[in-house]
């Protein structure tokens, strides 16, 4: 399953709270896809997975925008 948070317009640290909620409330294998314009999104997504082993399925910036799929590892 896919969720998708539109966190434009956002700035940090609320956009890593969503995606940490939408983790939290997803299943193991589910993919979440959050939608950013605050540039330090891009090293927080970064960091969010690796202390907390998910996977970054990928990363796309264009111009202000930046897109991430984030699939919740099996642990947890």
């Amino acid at each position: 399953m896919t969720q998708k948070i539109d966190a434009k317009g956002l700035i940090c640290p609320e956009p890593i709270m969503l995606l940490h909620r939408a983790i939290h409330e997803a299943k193991p294998g589910d993919v979440i896809e959050l939608i950013a314009t605050d540039p330090t999104s891009e090293k927080d997504v970064e960091k969010f997975c690796e202390y907390l082993n998910h996977e970054l399925i990928s990363k796309e910036i264009k111009k202000e925008l930046l897109k991430f799929k984030v699939k919740k590892n099996k642990k947890s």
